[in-house]
This record gives C-alpha cells, structure tokens and sequence, in this order.
C-alpha cells in the first residue's frame, strides 16, 4: 500500500475556496471483478460474464445524464468506475445507480480505480476537475484492457466530442465512442434505447436555453433549513396533494420535533401551486406557517371534474394552519404514466421546439414539459416519463419520456399503468432464478430427503390435517389441525404453515427477488408471484393428499377451559387429508349433506365414519376459534365489516358481473386460528431476539379522526366513545338499528376510515410500549402463516428457527441481520404493501368501470341501484352502494347553479333554488318545496361511466329517486346477524343470472384456462383480504391520507 496526497478545492459555508489536502492510499490489489481475470484478484459477489463482446466503460458524463440507457439489461459487461460515480445527481440517482450494481440481473460491476496503483492520477496543476475525471476513467479503461490481457476489447462511453478525438486513436483495444454512435453500432436492434437516448439528449439540450425569468422563489440552503428545522420556525413532512383539488389543495403532515406552536395539530394546507413552490406529491418538504390572517381552510364541496379551476371560497371549512413550501429535503420523484394533450393543443404547443406538455394518469402530479416530434403519432398512447428538473424559471418540471406503454383504454395498458404508478416492477422469473428450483415432473418427480425427514417431526400418520380455502386455491399456506389427547383432559390444536425458507435459502437468486416484490399482488383478474409457481402451487403448497414440508405451532389446550397449556414449535411432515373450501366446511358445520370429494370413492360405514372424524374435527375447531375471539373480544378487539366484491370474468376475460360475497362463520374460525399462531410466534422470537425480531404493530388512531365517526353516529342517535379499542368496539357493537344493518356497517367503515397503518417494524427500532395491536388487541404480534405471498412471513420463518436453535443448543449457526438492515426491511415491506393494497384497489375500480361501459344506465336496470348516504358535503352528498361496493359523490347542485328537486313519487329534477348544509342533513330549496336529505338514507342512483383520455374512467352517480330502489324489509332480517338484506338479494340475483346463461348455452359452464390460472386472484385467502376492496373504497384519501387494510379485517387477519 502506497500513500500519496489527494488535493480538493472545496467551498467553505461563507463562500470561500478552501484547499483541502487529504491522505490518498493505493494499492496493486483491487478486484477487478471480471470473470475473465488473469492476475487472481479476489472477485467476490458479483462478477462479469465472460460470454461478451468487449466490456463498456462509462464516464462521468454518461452516467450523469443516460444511466437510463445503461439499464436495459441487454447491455452487459459495464465498468462503473469509482470516478464516474461522483457524477450522480442526487440521492435519488445515487440509489438507483446503487441498485443496478447491487441487482444480480445486470451484468455491471463497480471498480475501485481510484485505489488501484496503476490507475490512480493525480490532478493537474491547473486541470479542470472535468478533465481530470475523464482522465481518470480513460486510465482506467487502459489498465483494464492490460490487466485481462487484451482477451476483450473495451468501449469508453463519452459525450464531449472533445474527448472522443483526443483519446479515441491513443491506444489500441481501447475505444472512446458516444453513446448515441455506440448504440447505432453494437445494439442497432434495440430500438428502446435508441429512442430513449433521443429524448434525453433532446431534453438536455432543451435545458440549456430556458428562459430567466423567475417564476417561483428559490429554495433557501440546507444549512437554513436544518437550522429552522430544530428551532422550530420551519416544519419537516411528506407533501400530500388532494387528489379531488389537485390544483388548490395540499398537505404537509405534522410529525412532531420542536415546533411550539399549539394550534398546530397535525395537517398544514398549501393552498395553490405557488405555495408548493415546485415540490411534487411524495416530495419531502420543509414549509413556512403564513401569518394567521391568510389561513385558509378545507373545501368541504364536491368537486365535479378532476383539476377545477374554481376556488370555492363560500365553501370553506374552519381556517387551519397554512404555509408554504420554502425548501425540499429529497425528491421521491418515480416513473410517471402520461398522456399527450388533444391533437389542436399539441399543435399549439409545438411551435416552441416540439415542446410538449404532457398530462400525467395521476392528477395529483403537475403538467410534464418534454421535447419530442411524435406528439401526433402518440396520440391516443400512454408513455412512461421521468423528471429531469424543475428550475424557479419554470412553470411546469422537465422531463423525457422513457417509453411507450401502449394504447390508452386497452385493458393491458391500463393494468399496466396501474402497476407503474404503484411503482410495481414485476418481469418473469429469471433462467438463474428458475435454476435454482427443484425439478418436480412426470418423468422426475420430486422426492423428499431421507436426512431431511429424519430431522423432522412426522406428523402424516397422527394428526389429521386438513386446509380450508377460497374454491381453487392454489397456494395453499396453512393447514389446519385439532384432536383429543389420550386422557380426554387436554386438546391439540396445530397450524401448521408452508416451508418455504426449506426451498428459499436466504441470500438465493429467488430470496433476492422474493424480498424485492415482498407481497405476491393480486389484480382483479389475475395475480403477480413473490416465488415461481414450481414453488408457490406445487412443492411449498399444502394440497391434498401428498407429503409436504411444514412450519407447525401445536398447543395444548385444556380440554374444558381452552387455555393453552404447552406449546411446540418446529418442522414437520405433513400430509393434508382434505382441502376445502369454505362454503363446503360452512354447509358441513350447518349438517347439510354435501359431497367431500376426498370422501366420495368410499362408501358405507368406511365413509360415514371419515366423515364423522372430520366433522367432529370442524366443530372443535369451531368451539376453540369461538372461544380466542371472545378472549380478544374482551382486550378490546375490532370487528369492522363491509361487503368484499369479486370481477366475475367470462372466457375473453370480460367481466359478467360484480358478485358480492357473505362472510361466513367459518372464514372468522381460519382467522383467529392464524392470529393465535401470528401472536405466540411473535412471542417466541421477540423473547429469543428482544432487539432484532420482525414484529407488526397498530398505532392507536389520533382521537380528532374519530369526529365524522362521532358526529355520524350522534345524527341517528347513537353515542360513540373512542377513548381505546375496547370503548370503541362496545361502542360499535350497541349502535345497532333494527330497521337498517347497514348503518352499523358504515359506522364500522368510518371507524376504519379513521385507523392509522399497521406496520412492520423491527423490534430494536422501537419502544416496548409501541409493540401493542390496536385492531387485535393483543401485545405482540407478526405475520407467520402466509410465506408463499409475503416476504415478511419468510423473516419470521427464519427467526423462529433460529430461536428454536438457540433454545435446543444455546447458539445459531448464522448471524441475524442487525436491527438497523432489519428496520430498512421493514419500511420497504411496509412500502410495498401498501403499494400492493392500491393496485388491488384501483384494478378492481378498473373492472367496475368495465362492467358499466357497455350497458345504456338509461335501460339496463343493472345500473339503477340502491345506495346509503355516508357524509355530507356543501353541494351534496357521498353514498355507498352496498350492491357493487361502490363510493362516490352525489350532486345536488349543478353548473348552472340549479338544485335537485323532489317530486311527490320521490323523483328528481333539476330547477333554479338553494341549498342549506347542515352537520347530519342538507336541504334543497326550490319552487316545489323544499326537501332533506339526511344521513343513512337510502337513495336510488343511476350509474354510468365518465371516460378520461387521460386518467383513469370514474364512475358517475346520478340521483334519481329520493326513495330506495328496493323496499327493505327488517323483519326478515336475523337479530344480531349483521347481513345485509341487500347483499342477499345482490347474491340471489348473480345466481339468478348465472343460471340463466347457463340456460342459454344449454350446458354447463365451464372455467376458462385465464380463470383457471387466476381463480385464485380473485378470490384470494379471505382471513387475510376479506372486505378490503369495499371497504377501502370507501376511504377519502383527499380527507384522510391513511388506510388501514389490517384494522378492516381485525377479525379475520392481519
């Protein structure tokens, strides 16, 4: 090792230049990191292929301005050199280069040249720092090309043309050519590339001759923002723009440090575009408060059209802090899906050098500017863009487009955009990755290891195990099974859950990507797997009747008490005697007579008695599922409920109808069996591991979201108290009425409105106080019984294991990951699961919309339905339809200043009047008289589709009647049920209507192969996604920006 000196001309934090000499040490050995090495470097990890042309050495330039084009994974054999890596533009450029290199997808590795002996140059006296990098790297290509000795040409990317002629003839083997002439000559084919380095190069070029003018005011320095960061004069958070006023509403979260200002409660309003000062939705920002007299407050009408120009000032909510933008802390800028303006816009435009501005899909984010010459021949086309800048002298960011996606309408273009604004990368599983999966076929079936059984507790010819899931479930994660102990005085209830981590070894090709997706997604009509199928519907999944690996928990239950006396934890083996499906265990436990197609070769007494086991199986089960819910009921556990909606799909993949699903009692019986199993693991790991356990928690809701809650319950009489989870769900269990089930189910959707997130997090991160469960009501708790779809499961997995070692032998044989790594984990689990619950989300908003699109709402009776009103705004209402599972907004007042009127038969019309708001009713004012709206009435609404070019199709609800559509009858309602009618006769009519195609084609229907494959997808496992969908779509994300998927299914999962 050699030390030398490394000179840096800095600038001081008063503006002066500053000389820094610092100590430099090189040496001769430094990985090179090709697989091609002839000197024995230490290559470990990621090296390059050898199955290449040449190697590509970019430079700081290049990879400053085109590390997009360096991404696509056609290029292999790319040198990032420690030089041309301190040409990022930021943090977030500095991690997506991070990523490619860490990514075992892309053939690229990073070589420390500025450490290596021979490569290392010291600067110039005089030379700029420019010139000198660019040296450097040219160095570095040289020493490459010598050190594999000459087997591979090297390629320097360079874009000053300067560059190109003085080094391009100075050694041979050694090529210094751009990157536009690079691609034309070795990737001629690769189309993408080539139109993307257009669009960079046309955006930069662009840049160089924008206007001065100041259009915004300029952010103030880090040094001053800190400093009024921890004074408290300036406020730190996450800018969330309302997406319904994209134009004049945003929010800036209050998340604690030193501010002392006391009316400052938790939300900050950026009132227009200005105040934002050119941070986008996602940017974390710094804001100013503005003095008290230009506070603003909330609009509380409904806004008809995404983006109104109009400011509503008459409909204002109570003033509320405001402020505005004066710095931002980090740019979370992503890949934007957008749309070219009408054709007579583009033409307008184009005047100014094919400047374009673009309409992104989401409205929450501003008008992209970019420079192209196919705006015309992308007309009716989504792209995909990506932000290069936004300087004070522009009104609107630069961009350039990446890609095209496809056309707009088309249901793989719009599937596509959904998971691209989810920032949801999903691609195939690679030949590497497929590699290292077990080979399971006809001809070479998979067996299991002799060693591997013999370590494991064999449970196949003692316990009958049995799963019970959604009708053609493929992935099955847990089974399920309860006996009496000899004696009579003690039962045995097991849940015994898939092995993956036997198959996934942790740092693998497939954990890798496995811990990139986090969460297998489920669309409307399909789903995306976190592992190969070869995995998750085969060898990991729990099916009938074949020899499976588990992760089991078997407790000892006193017999009349039900408390659990003994638990196990460990592998076993495992053999699923049955696998149901819920309605099959539900008529079973009615004593119903149905076929159990496990059962149905044999007959007689054989037969009777078989199914004599199970059921008594399925009723102790039942007995003991009764009996964990009331204990959780006792602490304290929610039951929110709503109605969960399937896409019902034909053959083509076009959706017949929208089917609501009843929940049964045997759906809750799976869920507290899987929460008690999620609880004792949780136990065990964090007791073994008190600082680097993966536990989830459920903050407690602020009390001020309870007050649409309180003030909606207040309005029909009932009395809410949130003071904790356990007032709250007394609370919810009296506010019953009779005549209408529904009002508690909304009460119950408000509640879930008002819940904050449940978490991932990483136990050394995080007070003991905090690991509480508010939905669940339990102290400690995680996810365990799902590791074929989610990646947390498999940490868990892991820990669990490793305790189990500690406990059995006093160590482990590998070290855990470190609570910091554990806690970044976490929040990327998290991140990508809430990414998961919003595609999930907007796809089955997707298929609503394709479901109403061809039907004339004038004629088709399918689209006259009844609906709840649930809130009330300045100009109307919104209502929920229990039918479909939709939420929206409903008008009262139009364009032209005209109200709705009511007629004697409860019809409506439109005529010159007023409107009155009040906290629970709204009254129109008009000739005929005056009618009240109040909350929970029921409506009659005609739905149809509003198309967007642009955006994605929205529903429009149309009030058409006063009266609901059908008469409810509350007698025939059962007490204490809590089913809504509606949803029985929704049920009925989706039979009816199935059996009337049937009829029609005068057969049997059968699956489709897409719905064979994606049966699962639609219905997915109900304890852990049961009434999501409705019950998310009632969230208003412009009020509240936070939802809870897990405090919606306290009672079925987590």
């Amino acid at each position: 090792m050699i030390k030398t000196e490394k000179v840096l001309h800095l600038n001081s934090s008063k503006g002066r230049k500053v000389r820094v000499v610092r100590e430099h040490y090189v040496r001769e050995q430094v990985p090179c990191g090709s697989s091609l090495c002839q000197a024995g470097c230490h290559n470990d990890g990621k090296v390059l292929s050898s199955d290449v042309t040449h190697y590509v050495v970019p430079d700081g330039g290049v990879v400053r301005d085109f590390l997009e084009i360096l991404e696509f994974r056609e290029l292999q054999g790319i040198v990032f050199t420690q030089t041309a890596n301190q040409h990022t533009r930021g943090r977030r450029h500095y991690k997506r280069l991070r990523a490619l290199l860490k990514d075992p997808r892309h053939d690229c590795v990073l070589f420390a040249n500025e450490f290596q002996q021979n490569c290392y140059c010291p600067r110039d006296k005089g030379e700029s720092q420019e010139k000198w990098h660019t040296r450097c790297v040219y160095n570095a290509a040289v020493w490459y090309f010598n050190h594999l000795a000459g087997l591979r040409p090297v390629v320097m990317l360079a874009e000053d043309r300067d560059v190109i002629s003085e080094f391009n003839a100075l050694n041979s083997g050694v090529y210094v050519i751009s990157t536009q002439e690079y691609l034309a000559s070795f990737w001629p084919e690769l189309q993408a590339a080539q139109e993307l380095y257009n669009s960079i190069a046309q955006t930069l070029q662009e840049r160089e001759s924008e206007g001065m003018e100041k259009v915004y005011a300029e952010h103030l320095p880090a040094e001053v923002l800190e400093a009024g960061i921890k004074s408290g004069r300036y406020i730190q958070g996450i800018l969330n723009v309302n997406k319904h006023r994209a134009q004049h509403e945003a929010f800036v979260r209050y998340e604690g440090s030193t501010n002392k200002n006391s009316e400052l409660n938790s939300d900050v309003l950026l009132n227009g575009v200005k105040h934002r000062n050119r941070a986008v939705h996602g940017d974390m920002v710094v804001v100013e408060l503005l003095p008290r007299n230009e506070w603003k407050g909330r609009t509380t009408a409904l806004t008809e059209g995404q983006g109104e120009e109009r400011t509503m000032e008459d409909t204002q909510s109570q003033p509320m802090p405001t402020g505005r933008v004066v710095g931002i802390l980090q740019r979370n800028w992503r890949d934007y899906v957008a749309s070219f303006p009408p054709l007579e816009e583009v033409q307008s435009q184009s005047r100014n050098s094919q400047k374009i501005l673009l309409i992104p899909w989401d409205y929450r984010i501003p008008k992209i500017r970019i420079s192209t010459q196919q705006a015309e021949a992308l007309q009716d086309c989504r792209v995909i863009v990506r932000l290069d800048s936004w300087e004070s002298t522009s009104m609107y960011p630069n961009g350039h487009c990446v890609r095209v996606l496809g056309k707009s309408g088309e249901l793989e273009t719009e599937i596509q955009t959904i998971l691209l604004e989810n920032c949801i990368h999903v691609s195939t599983f690679s030949e590497a990755q497929l590699r290292e999966m077990p080979v399971n076929t006809e001809e070479n079936p998979w067996q299991m290891d002799s060693s591997e059984v013999s370590s494991r507790r064999d449970l196949r010819n003692t316990h009958l195990v049995f799963s019970i899931d959604p009708k053609g479930c493929e992935d099955v994660d847990d089974t399920l099974s309860v006996r009496t102990l000899p004696g009579g005085k003690r039962l045995e209830l097991g849940v015994h859950i898939a092995d993956v981590t036997h198959f996934v070894k942790e740092g693998s090709l497939t954990d890798l990507e496995a811990r990139s997706r986090a969460t297998t997604y489920y669309l409307a009509d399909r789903r995306y797997d976190m592992l190969p199928a070869v995995l998750s519907a085969d060898l990991c999944s729990l099916l009938g009747g074949v020899d499976r690996y588990a992760l089991s928990v078997l407790w000892e239950l006193d017999a009349d008490s039900l408390d659990a006396c003994k638990v196990w934890y460990g592998r076993t083996l495992i053999r699923s005697s049955y696998q149901l499906h819920y309605e099959l265990a539900q008529s079973l436990l009615n004593g119903e007579e149905v076929e159990v197609p496990e059962l149905s070769q044999l007959k007689g007494s054989q037969r009777d008695q078989k199914l004599a086991e199970l059921l008594q199986a399925l009723e102790t089960l039942t007995r003991v599922a009764r009996h964990l819910r009331a204990q959780r009921d006792k602490g304290g556990a929610l039951q929110l409920e709503g109605v969960e909606v399937r896409a019902q799909l034909d053959e083509d993949k076009n959706i017949t109808a929208l089917v609501p699903k009843q929940p049964l009692e045997v759906h809750e019986t799976v869920a507290e069996c899987m929460i008690y199993a999620n609880h004792w693991v949780a136990r065990k790991i964090q007791e073994s591991f008190p600082h680097q356990a993966l536990l989830r928690h459920h903050p407690p809701p602020k009390q001020e979201y309870f007050n649409h809650l309180i003030d909606s319950a207040k309005a029909r009489g009932f009395s809410i108290d949130t003071r904790s989870n356990r007032a709250l769900a007394d609370s919810l269990e009296w506010a019953m009425d009779p005549q209408d089930p529904l009002v508690n189910r909304l009460l119950r959707m408000m509640a879930t409105q008002a819940m904050s997130n449940a978490l991932y997090f990483s136990t050394g991160a995080c007070p003991e106080e905090q690991y509480y469960h508010y939905g669940l009501a339990l102290d400690r708790y995680t996810h365990f019984t799902s590791p074929i779809r989610r990646y947390a499961d498999v940490v868990v997995h892991r820990l669990l294991m490793a305790a189990i070692q500690l406990e059995k032998e006093g160590s482990f044989n590998k070290a855990l990951a470190g609570d910091r790594e554990l806690e970044e984990l976490a929040q990327q689990i998290n991140n990508k699961n809430r990414a998961a619950q919003h595609a999930q989300k907007q796809s089955t908003e997707l298929f609503q919309c394709l479901y109403f699109r061809d039907k004339d709402p004038h004629t088709d009776e399918r689209c006259v339905a009844d609906a709840v009103i649930y809130a009330v705004r300045a100009n109307g209402f919104l209502i929920f339809v229990p039918q479909y599972g939709l939420k929206g907004a409903v008008y009262l007042k139009d364009r032209d200043g005209q109200v709705v009127s009511i007629s004697g038969d409860g019809k409506c019309e439109w005529h010159a009047g007023t409107l009155q708001r009040y906290p629970d009713k709204i009254s129109t004012r008009t000739s005929t008289g005056i009618h009240t709206f109040y909350l929970f009435d029921h409506v009659t609404v005609r739905i149809s589709v509003k198309p967007s070019g642009c955006h994605a199709d929205t529903l429009c609800l149309d009030l058409i009647s006063s009266k609901p559509h059908r008469a409810m009858q509350p007698e025939s309602q059962p007490a204490g049920s809590g089913r809504s009618e509606l949803v029985q006769e929704v049920v009925r009519w989706a039979e009816e209507a199935s059996l009337q195609a049937e009829e029609k084609k005068g057969r049997k229907s059968k699956l489709s192969r897409e719905e064979r494959q994606f049966r699962q997808s639609k219905t997915p496992n109900l304890y852990v996604i049961l009434q999501e969908i409705s019950e998310l779509a009632l969230l208003d994300l412009s009020a509240c920006q936070i939802t809870n998927t897990e405090a919606q299914m306290c009672t079925t999962s987590s």
